[in-house]
């Protein structure tokens, strides 16, 4: 076996994307990542983790040159440090062929990289950026379609880790909900419905979803939102004007006003729910491929609407205003705008929720969603002898 970088070499990169089809040849339920959705992590030009961190690909290849395992691992900078009793560092994007000796050596050539960069401990499978995107490892159910930005995995790979000497740091949980009002009705706690109201009859909340039209709006308050209910937990510090800006105009041709949904107390914002179209409903016709066939068919489904999922990205109330029934509010914002006949979306999925967030899943067991995925992101600690701690309660 031998071991080898990506680099920039154009042919490895390309079979670095290229190698999972192989390794899901004939699952149903897989479904291939944009190519460039890949590639934009790994762009120095396109990826500002690269600014002050670092990372690095590698492919391994049998006696006969043949793929059988991919890996990155990578240095965030902002997050080494940031809440860890030592620094750590990532490793993701993992795919191997059902051989627990090629996972260790793959496992070990993360390690040796982050140790010699002063890394004293590896997380993964994670991501070289955010959180909401190709993070944890699926360990239930295998029956089911990931959704955009979340990777499908192999059932092997539980073992590969756990053998390995990875520790359990925090599980993930994505959850269901009905959209048509009928379904929905017989799911959502009924307080849920007397909180709600008693919100929207007290003078000086509103609560409306997003225009087009006023999107530098939204993104400034967005990132009010943001950084006060989630920059300290996120370990990215603050959202910048730009930063908010940019993920606005990134996400402006997928988005759906009826959507997303933003809460305010005297003009002053103190909440958002934030979901987009569940797009792989639509990519995994497309085979990663966004080239002029794969744009044909991704305008054919938008049209027709064959997507009926929705998916729910992020959810935030800021901390003074956390257990006022704010939570309650915001959620059923969005019912008056989907119950109405001949809705497009049927099913909402909500983006993961952690173990260590027992606020937030306190507020799925109130709209009563259904626990659906389950997601393990680990943690290895080079030094073996030091206690192992999991992710604290925020």
């Amino acid at each position: 076996m031998q071991i080898i970088e990506v680099g920039e070499n154009r042919k490895l990169q390309k079979e670095f994307l290229e190698f999972p089809s192989r390794i899901y040849k004939g699952n149903q339920y897989w479904i291939r990542p944009l190519d460039e959705d890949i590639e934009k992590i790994f762009d120095r030009t396109k990826n500002p983790l690269f600014n002050g961190g670092d990372c690095v690909r590698w492919l391994a290849l049998d006696d006969a040159g043949k793929t059988i395992a991919r890996v990155a691992a990578f240095i965030n900078a902002n997050t080494a440090t940031h809440g860890n009793d030592q620094p750590t560092g990532g490793m993701g994007f993992f795919e191997c062929v059902d051989n627990q000796e090629v996972a260790f050596a793959m496992f070990d050539k993360c390690k040796v990289w982050l140790q010699e960069r002063g890394m004293e401990a590896m997380e993964g499978p994670v991501n070289f950026g955010e959180r909401d995107n190709w993070w944890g490892l699926l360990v239930d159910p295998y029956d089911a379609e990931p959704t955009w930005g979340m990777f499908y995995h192999q059932d092997y790979y539980r073992a590969f880790f756990e053998n390995y000497g990875f520790k359990d740091y925090f599980q993930q949980y994505t959850f269901l909900l009905p959209i048509p009002e009928v379904e929905a009705r017989k799911v959502v706690r009924p307080a849920l419905f007397e909180i709600a109201n008693r919100i929207y009859n007290t003078p000086g909340y509103d609560f409306r979803h997003v225009s087009k039209k006023k999107l530098p709006k939204f993104a400034e308050d967005f990132r009010i939102i943001y950084n006060k209910a989630w920059a300290k937990n996120m370990a990215t510090g603050e959202m910048t004007p730009e930063r908010a800006e940019a993920i606005m105009q990134t996400m402006k041709p997928i988005l759906e006003e009826e959507l997303m949904w933003f809460g305010y107390h005297n003009d002053q914002p103190i909440a958002f729910f934030i979901m987009i179209p569940e797009l792989n409903q639509i990519i995994k016709h497309i085979n990663g491929k966004l080239n002029w066939i794969g744009k044909i068919k991704w305008i054919y489904h938008t049209l027709m609407k064959t997507n009926k999922k929705a998916r729910g990205v992020i959810f935030g109330v800021i901390p003074e205003y956390q257990g006022r029934g704010i939570e309650s509010a915001i959620a059923l914002s969005f019912s008056r705008a989907c119950w109405k006949p001949n809705y497009q979306y049927e099913t909402l999925e909500l983006n993961w929720i952690a173990d260590f967030n027992p606020k937030m899943l306190k507020v799925t067991q109130m709209l009563g969603a259904k626990k659906y995925k389950t997601y393990i992101t680990y943690r290895y600690l080079f030094d073996r002898n030091k206690e192992f701690k999991r992710c604290p309660a925020i």
